[in-house]
């Protein structure tokens, strides 16, 4: 009997009592890969400690000339240590989505009980253990070497840390969904989307320094409100509610269409034949 493409695409929703199942299958495969590859782990809190090292120091030279950032010490190093969250978020989900691709296992999991929803749940969570595997050793390397506790930002740090990963999230959704569009050629984006948006997301400087017709872009990218928030606390000692529920409602809208988009794209290659063949 002969099969229709409508058949072999499935649901983008998980159907019976094992959509858990499959997704920690998936995190555990994933968990496995890392741990099996030293350069791997090595890699995870590289990249956070080297530029935690660098602005730290960059921060302790400014604060002996400065007035700023004398009072405000952590401004420098808690944008550091926030926008590692941002991009170790999206960069934790592109990568393991990409070494599907490079591994041309991607045609294999879809023809598995495995649905869209619950590979992007996988991703998702191997992107929040890596980042956090990262960061958090990071963050005592802070306080050991300049002083800097970035608990000290209370419970507000949950929010922000929350705000950022999705954001990292969304953004590595996309990417992936246009590396399933346009090949392997796309893969750039996954490092050059997130740093073209970091001038306008204003990490190290409030938005109100730029341009008034980028600040109009600003206003739509949630980061933009998480540090101006992260700044208010570590300056002003206040935290602005307001800025958190403007970045949440954004982050929801963002999430939701990059999910669905994604699902776009990886049912257009599943009825293209083309999941096992993705190339430049």
């Amino acid at each position: 009997m002969s099969v229709g493409t409508d058949d072999i695409v499935k649901s983008p929703l998980p159907l019976g009592g094992n959509a858990l199942t499959r997704i920690w299958a998936m995190v555990l495969r994933y968990w496995y890969l890392t741990r099996s590859s030293g350069p791997r782990i090595l890699e995870l809190a590289y990249w956070p400690t080297v530029q935690m090292s660098i602005w730290g120091f960059i921060q302790t030279f400014l604060a002996q000339q400065s007035s700023y950032f004398a009072q405000a010490l952590g401004v420098l190093l808690g944008a550091v240590m926030l926008w590692d969250v941002l991009l170790r978020g999206q960069l934790g989900l592109s990568i393991t989505f990409f070494e599907e691709v490079w591994s041309r296992n991607l045609g294999h999991l879809m023809v598995s009980p495995l649905r869209p929803i619950e590979l992007i749940a996988a991703l998702m969570t191997t992107s929040l253990i890596k980042t956090l595997i990262g960061l958090v050793p990071t963050s005592f390397l802070a306080m050991w070497f300049f002083g800097f506790n970035i608990y000290g930002i209370g419970l507000a740090l949950v929010a922000f840390f929350f705000n950022l990963i999705l954001f990292g999230w969304g953004v590595g959704l996309i990417v992936s969904g246009l590396v399933l569009r346009y090949g392997q050629g796309a893969e750039s984006l996954a490092w050059a989307l997130t740093f073209a948006l970091a001038p306008l997301c204003g990490v190290y400087y409030p938005v109100s320094v730029l341009p008034e017709f980028l600040q109009v872009f600003s206003y739509v990218l949630p980061p933009a409100y998480i540090f101006e928030g992260m700044r208010n606390i570590v300056v002003e000692h206040r935290l602005d509610m307001s800025l958190l529920i403007k970045a949440s409602l954004l982050n929801v809208t963002l999430i939701s269409g990059a999910a669905a988009l994604f699902y776009r794209f990886l049912r257009s290659a599943e009825v293209r034949g083309t999941l096992l063949q993705i190339g430049e």
